[in-house]
């Protein structure tokens, strides 16, 4: 027997605990992990409450990242005492995830955990970083490159944004932090943002379509009338890789941004990415993301943690990454 969170549902909604179950349990798959860590993505905190249309099945265990050592396999490309990371595949919503001591999961969901990175950190990472990273490849793919304008990052605080804005950094970019939140501005700072932008600047849409030319590139974790604005603030030629829809998922804006200026919007899906993309941003991540960087965005937790931290992700009130000690 051993730990995980157990939602059932019930005519009086949904509930989470921390209960006992049994490699019984687990659903097929051809690789068996004891899990190490986990972490706290808004999706989690969707499919640990309401189920926000994610979740099919009840009961069911949520986590859609998880980082552990391969504990049986039925598949000869991982062998026991593996190091394995995993993200994505609707692992936490269709299939059950990574909030248990065991998880039982199809070998192509799985990715070798590159030999600089420990499972800790993985999950510091998790596929809030793992999407800034496959952000920060796409916008390099369409020619950003250190020296032009400043790249700006919306949402810069929470978790895709916090690893976008040290990735960048790192890089030698000069990062624009948006933020709703004064408080932070001392944190992004710390991650390599060399100008705090406040959210309010740049969060409603204006009349006009174009702006001064002024961002060579963007990761946007907010979408909606913040992401509307900015397409009219890039440079000639730049891309935006639109990652997240915290701000909403409509789009108020016209084709003069793309037709004038020749601007991308480029679309980041982390979750159904082809292994080889999957392996080619794990190893950047751990060549081009500062390891003390990422350490300062940690906050550590428990199971038993989880509901309220589900909680606080949905109200935006969780800074940085949620590192989920499953064995604690």
């Amino acid at each position: 027997m051993f730990n995980a969170l157990v939602v059932e549902k019930t005519e009086m909604g949904t509930h989470a605990a921390v209960r006992e179950i049994s490699y019984e349990d687990l659903p097929a798959g051809d690789v068996t992990v004891a899990v190490e860590y986990s972490t706290v993505n808004y999706k989690d905190g969707l499919c640990v409450g309401p189920g926000g249309g994610l979740v099919r099945n009840y009961p069911h265990v949520p986590g859609i990242d998880f980082a552990g050592i391969v504990e049986s396999s039925d598949d000869p490309r991982y062998k026991v005492g593996d190091a394995v990371v995993l993200t994505g595949w609707r692992v936490g919503e269709k299939h059950w995830g990574g909030y248990s001591q065991k998880a039982r999961v199809k070998a192509d969901y799985l990715v070798p955990l590159p030999k600089e990175l420990s499972t800790r950190q993985a999950m510091a990472v998790g596929t809030a970083g793992f999407t800034a990273m496959l952000a920060v490849i796409a916008l390099e793919d369409h020619g950003l490159r250190p020296g032009q304008a400043p790249v700006l990052v919306t949402g810069a605080a929470g978790g895709v944004g916090s690893v976008a804005t040290a990735i960048l950094a790192n890089l030698g970019y000069e990062v624009a932090a948006v933020t709703g939140r004064p408080e932070a501005a001392d944190y992004l700072k710390e991650l390599g943002a060399n100008q705090i932008v406040a959210r309010s600047d740049i969060n409603e849409t204006i009349k006009r379509p174009l702006e001064a030319e002024t961002w060579s590139g963007c990761v946007d974790a907010v979408g909606g009338d913040m992401l509307a604005r900015v397409l009219g603030q890039m440079v000639y030629g730049a891309s935006v890789a639109a990652v997240g829809l915290a701000g909403g998922a409509g789009l108020p804006t016209t084709v003069v941004p793309f037709l004038l200026r020749g601007v991308n919007l480029l679309g980041i899906d982390s979750v159904m990415q082809p292994f080889e993309n999957r392996k080619r941003a794990w190893a950047r991540i751990a060549k081009d993301l500062p390891m003390n960087k990422l350490e300062g965005m940690i906050t550590q937790a428990t199971l038993a943690d989880l509901p309220n931290l589900g909680k606080d992700i949905l109200k935006g009130q969780v800074r940085g990454r949620v590192v989920v000690d499953v064995n604690a």
